[in-house]
């Protein structure tokens, strides 16, 4: 053996000698590491839990409200990380324990002191960090507790000491690899003729050819096969300030040269002929708001249902605009149809069926058959307006809402090389009451006709996976959430929706307090009144009328809020011609004149009902005026007013009341959560929120602003086109693969 392959073999045997003593000492250290972190994590956590709730504790304890005292406790012991939650008094007597507090505990070893104090017990299954947190009630010291499980620090730590020790050992594997074949390389004097023989077996191609005859489709493929298999995909940032030049750039490094078309029923620009000429408005819609500062970054064309009177008259002769007027970003391209094919497609079919079909509202929803005929023709007519809006084959077609549902399969057909983002506003309603609608089978293949489909929560994925599988035949991967119906496959995916960020109606808005003295003053309240909003269009779905009623309970049971309270309700009409919609707009104003009536006063009326439309400068002023906002939902996809009224708090103050049955709950769960239909519960969320010091709004405030900031609508854009951007770059590595097979 050669001087040269001895020294290689003292370096291998070197290297393990040090990654030994390596492993040695580090494994330990991983271990206390671990667990000291996470100690840290679970102690923050319960300060976390004595933040939010010390206030309300205090409350119920001095009212005697034992019943409030157990919900409030059994509210945080459903934190899976949370085991027990209970109160120690001062002569060491545990009350209002939760269900799963340790037989072994008692408020004996609770370790007190003037501040909080965290100690380990051992619990029923393990250890327990016992955090006890002094709370003065009535002039009596008391300790809050809060107890958690550590055992999973313990398995946090045994994987810590795995993973050190399986990497230190693959690193080992490596060294002494890298050694053997040097060795072998060095004693045969293979190393050039090996890499050379690698190129050529790797290129397929003569020695003397392989560096100029490499094949163009070849060269594609590695590129691509390489960023998909190390991550390197521009698509995959991790850490994106999502806005709309990150959103733009990721169109152009993503999707290069990719032609992106809107299809919807409601156009994001109105032309109205009006008594001084012709008047443009943007339409309230939750849809419109999302999507248009998403086509201000991306550019393309917009294909709408052309609703205003002067529509026609403002578009050139092949029905296009350029929108918005003061700064051209994009194109509309609008859709013509007669009064009689509006009532049967929008007013008849999609929202006296679809929609409260999918919202289970307890509104019987109406299928007509003729109905279901114009619903084809319209949904056909925006199909072929696609294909001609096209300028590639392969455009990137966004179609949204439950007016379109038939259009993916249709402009697939025209457009077989166009990846088709659906994304579906409102809920999916379970497979059970979907059944009942009578073209259910057409309707979902009308949707399968998508590349990828798209719903607010994963549980609105679910109810469409569980109904496609008990009404089409085809073939369902739950794993990868992919449906594939004739060869065609499908991905269904969850994207919440959100607002832009920062919102546009935010610029140039005055101060809250300036908001909150002019909103007053408008109003003829006091400058210390507590002042309520809720905006919706009239729609049954969105709980207006048990919201009134629940500030009824609220000023039957808190009476000290009359005079002291009022309650802003602005709601737009809408769909005036569907009978339910002109009813609940006529129940809304009788139930409010019946509450004023009861709890009015001279120059007092709890609830203001402003039945007409507002622009989002003029909302965003009551959102900031507020002290409360309530989002009573029934059943909603999302619910964007939410998230507008938390962006329009930059004072990190105001109490957001939202209902658990929309789908913004998951995300802004520092709100007050209530169920809608329980009208004490919202009734005492509300006093709760009035009654909210000014710390604890801002700690919930500021927490819910982030996830606004940070999931935008920018980043629901971008989480779809990431998406499609792999679809079709998985799609271009299997044609150029065709294409070198066939060569």
């Amino acid at each position: 053996m050669t001087d040269g392959l001895r020294n290689i073999a003292k370096l291998g045997v070197l290297g393990l000698i040090v990654l030994t003593l390596l492993a040695l000492a580090l494994v330990p250290i991983s271990k206390t590491l671990v667990e000291e972190w996470s100690r840290r994590e679970v102690e923050s956590r319960a300060r976390l839990v004595d933040n939010a709730i010390q206030s309300s504790v205090v409350r119920s304890v001095s009212e005697r409200a034992w019943d409030r005292l157990d919900t409030i406790f059994e509210g945080v012991a459903g934190d899976e990380r949370i085991l027990a939650v209970g109160l120690c008094d001062g002569g060491g007597v545990l009350h209002n324990p939760t269900k799963r507090m340790p037989s072994t505990f008692s408020c004996e070893k609770v370790v007190r002191s003037e501040r909080e104090s965290f100690s380990d017990i051992a619990g029923d299954g393990g250890r327990v960090l016992v955090a006890a947190f002094p709370i003065v009630i009535r002039n009596q010291a008391n300790e809050l507790v809060v107890l958690q499980g550590l055992s999973f620090v313990d398995a946090r730590a045994r994987e810590a000491q795995k993973f050190a020790l399986a990497t230190l050992l693959g690193v080992g594997v490596v060294v002494v690899a890298i050694a053997t074949i040097l060795v072998v390389f060095a004693r045969r004097g293979w190393t050039a003729s090996l890499r050379q023989a690698i190129d050529d077996v790797r290129w397929r191609r003569p020695p003397s050819t392989r560096h100029r005859d490499r094949s163009p489709i070849d060269l594609q493929i590695q590129k691509l096969m390489k960023e998909l298999d190390t991550g390197r995909a521009p698509t995959e940032a991790a850490e994106i300030e999502w806005s709309p030049q990150s959103l733009h750039d990721l169109l152009g490094n993503a999707l290069p040269g990719a032609e992106v078309i809107i299809v919807s029923n409601r156009e994001p620009y109105v032309h109205n002929r009006m008594e001084g000429g012709v008047e443009l408005q943007t339409p309230a819609s939750g849809l419109v708001s999302a999507l248009e500062p998403v086509m201000r970054a991306c550019g393309g064309t917009w294909i709408a249902h052309g609703s205003g009177s002067a529509d026609r008259e403002t578009v050139d002769r092949d029905d296009r605009i350029d929108v918005p007027p003061s700064a051209p970003a994009y194109k509309l391209r609008r859709i013509w149809m007669t009064d009689e094919e509006q009532d049967g497609y929008y007013y008849g079919l999609a929202n006296e069926g679809l929609w409260p079909l999918c919202h289970i509202a307890f509104v019987r929803p109406v299928f007509d058959e003729a109905n279901w005929n114009v619903y084809e023709q319209i949904n056909a007519r925006f199909a072929e307006a696609v294909a001609q809006e096209a300028r590639t084959e392969d455009p990137i077609v966004l179609v949204q809402d439950y007016h379109l549902a038939l259009a993916p399969a249709m402009i697939k057909k025209l457009l077989p090389k166009a990846t088709i983002i659906t994304f579906w506003h409102i809920p999916w309603p379970n497979a059970e009451t979907f059944g009942i609608f009578p073209w259910k089978e057409k309707l979902l293949k009308g949707l399968l006709g998508s590349t990828i489909l798209g719903f607010h929560t994963q549980f609105h994925c679910n109810n469409f996976l569980e109904t496609v599988d008990r009404f089409i035949e085809s073939r369902i991967d739950r794993e990868h959430a992919t449906v594939t119906l004739d060869g065609h496959e499908t991905m269904i995916r969850p994207y919440p929706i959100s607002i832009e960020w920062p919102p546009k109606a935010l610029i140039g808005q005055a101060s809250v307090d300036a908001c909150r003295r002019v909103v007053r003053e408008r109003f003829g309240l006091a400058a210390d009144a507590k002042l309520g909003i809720g905006v919706e269009r009239f729609d049954y779905t969105k709980g207006i009328l048990d919201r009134m009623r629940a500030i009824d309970l609220l000023l039957s049971f808190y009476p000290e809020w009359r005079e002291h309270f009022t309650f802003v309700q602005v709601a737009a009409p809408t769909r005036s011609k569907l009978l339910g919609y002109r009813t609940l707009q006529e129940e809304a104003q009788a139930l409010a004149q019946d509450i004023n009536e009861r709890h009015g006063a001279p120059g007092y009326q709890p609830i203001r009902l402003i039945i007409r439309h507002h622009d989002a400068v003029q909302i965003f002023e009551l959102f900031r005026a507020a002290d409360l906002c309530i989002v009573s939902s029934l059943h909603d996809g999302m619910n964007l007013v939410a998230k507008e009224f938390v962006a329009a708090r930059d004072d990190d103050e105001g109490v957001l009341v939202l209902s658990s049955f929309a789908g913004a709950s998951r995300e802004l769960s520092e709100a007050l959560i209530v169920n809608p239909y329980h009208g004490r519960q919202m009734a005492a969320a509300l006093d709760t929120a009035l009654r909210m010091p000014s710390k604890e709004q801002r700690e919930r405030m500021h927490v819910m602003r982030q996830q606004v900031r940070e999931q935008n609508v920018y980043r629901w854009a971008g989480r779809m086109l990431i998406d499609a951007a792999r679809v079709r770059q998985r799609r271009r590595i299997r044609e150029l693969a065709r294409i070198d097979h066939r060569g």
